[in-house]
C-alpha cells in the first residue's frame, strides 16, 4: 500500500452509500484536496447508479472484501454502513494493512473500541472515527468564546439536539436488536457527549433517563444524559424525536455570562440538497447568530449577537490526509472515541437501573 506522494491524490474506498455514505463522506472526500474517492461500495443496484451519476469515474463494489483483496490500490478505507459492521469492517481492513476512518460510534463498547485502537497502533495505521459535530458552526463559536474567557467560569453546559418526528421512519437505526447499535442515546448521543468531553475534559459521573416514546418504537427516542466533568462542569444533554417545541441548541452558563445559540449548522442541510463546499460554505445568516450576555433571555433582547464562525466539515478529511502523510495528527482518536463510548454505556445503565454511574 502506498501512502501518497506530493501531488498525488490518496486513493479512498467508501463502504455504504445510504444517508452517511452519499450525503456525509462521498461529497467530502471528493471536495478534499489529496483524497480521490476510487470506489464505492454498495450492493444496492439504485444506489450504484446515485453513486455513478455524482461522481462518474468513481469504480463500484458490491461486497467489501473486493477491496481488502486489493489494498495496494487504495490509501484509504471509509466505513459508512450500518453501526453493527463497524468493528468487523474496520478489523478487516486494519488486517488488510489499510487505514480507516469510521463513522460514529465507533463500536457498540468501549473495550471493542479499545482493541481497535490496539490493533491499528500494531500494524501503525491511521484509526480515525467521523465525529463531524466538532466542526458545526456553533460548535467553532463557542470554543472560540471559551478561549477568550467570555463567559467566565462555565458552570453549566446545556446541548440539544432535537427533532419533531412523530412517526416512525423505519430501518436498523430504530431496531430494538441490541446487535444493531440503534438508538438515539449511540446515534445522536455520540454527537453530544463528544462535544461535552472535547469542551470540558472527562466525565466522573453520569446520569440519564431514556424513553420509548412513539407508538410501535422499539428504542429510545428521547433520551437526558447528565455529566458531572472532572473539573465541576455539568453537562446536561437532550437528544430526542419527540420534541414538539424545539429548545435552543446550546445554552452555555458561566459566571461572567451565558452564551445560548437556536438552530442547527446549515452544512448537512446543504449537503442533503447535493450542494457541495465552496465559497460561502458553512455560513449562515445574522438572524441565526447566538447572543452572549446576562440577566435577561435572548428572546427578549438580552445579550449581544456573536457573529456565527462558519461551519467546517471539510476540514476533517482535510486533517485525516495531512495525518496519512505525517503532516498533522490524526483529528478524532480512536482513544477519545472509546472516552464517549464509556459515557454511552454508564448512560444506557444508569437509565436501565435508575441510578447514578460513576466512571
Amino acid at each position: 500500500m502506498t501512502t501518497g506522494t506530493t501531488g498525488t491524490p490518496l486513493r479512498v474506498g467508501l463502504i455504504g452509500y445510504g444517508l452517511a455514505g452519499s450525503v456525509f463522506h462521498a461529497p467530502l472526500i471528493a471536495a478534499t484536496g489529496g483524497l480521490t474517492l476510487d470506489t464505492v461500495v454498495t450492493a444496492n443496484p439504485e444506489r450504484q447508479e446515485q453513486a455513478r451519476a455524482a461522481f462518474p469515474d468513481v469504480r463500484l463494489a458490491a461486497r467489501p472484501d473486493e477491496l481488502f483483496d486489493r489494498p495496494d490500490e487504495l490509501d484509504l478505507i471509509v466505513i459508512a454502513s450500518p453501526n453493527r459492521t463497524h468493528v468487523p469492517l474496520a478489523t478487516a481492513a486494519l488486517k488488510a494493512g489499510l487505514p480507516v476512518v469510521v463513522d460514529k460510534p465507533l463500536a457498540g463498547t468501549a473495550a471493542e473500541a479499545r482493541e481497535l485502537a490496539v490493533l491499528a497502533e500494531q500494524r501503525g495505521l491511521l484509526l480515525s472515527v467521523y465525529q463531524n459535530r466538532r466542526w458545526d458552526n456553533d460548535f467553532l463559536t463557542l470554543r472560540k468564546l471559551l478561549a477568550e474567557g467570555a463567559l467566565g467560569d462555565v458552570w453549566r453546559f446545556e446541548s440539544r439536539f432535537e427533532r419533531w418526528r412523530p412517526q416512525l421512519k423505519g430501518g436498523w437505526r430504530e431496531s430494538g436488536d441490541p446487535a444493531e447499535i440503534g438508538g438515539l442515546l449511540y446515534d445522536l448521543g455520540s454527537h453530544v457527549v463528544d462535544q461535552a468531553l472535547v469542551l470540558f475534559g472527562p466525565a466522573t459521573r453520569v446520569y440519564a433517563e431514556s424513553d420509548v416514546r412513539r407508538p410501535g418504537a422499539e428504542t429510545d427516542d428521547d433520551t437526558f444524559i447528565a455529566l458531572t466533568h472532572a473539573g465541576g462542569v455539568r453537562s446536561h444533554l437532550y437528544v430526542s424525536a419527540t420534541t414538539a417545541q424545539l429548545g435552543p441548541r446550546f445554552r452555555v452558563l458561566g459566571s461572567r455570562a451565558g452564551y445560548v445559540k437556536y438552530g442547527l449548522d446549515p452544512q448537512e442541510a446543504a449537503l442533503r440538497e447535493g450542494r457541495r463546499p465552496g465559497s460561502g460554505w458553512g455560513a449562515e445568516p445574522e438572524s441565526l447568530w447566538g447572543r452572549l450576555g446576562s440577566g435577561e433571555s435572548p428572546l427578549t433582547g438580552g445579550g449581544t449577537p456573536v457573529p456565527t464562525l462558519p461551519g467546517d466539515y471539510p476540514a476533517y478529511y482535510a486533517a485525516v490526509a495531512d495525518a496519512l502523510t505525517g503532516a498533522g495528527p490524526n483529528p478524532v482518536t480512536a482513544h477519545a472515541a472509546a472516552e464517549a463510548l464509556d459515557v454511552l454505556e454508564a448512560a444506557r445503565r444508569s437509565a436501565r437501573d435508575g441510578v447514578a454511574v460513576t466512571l
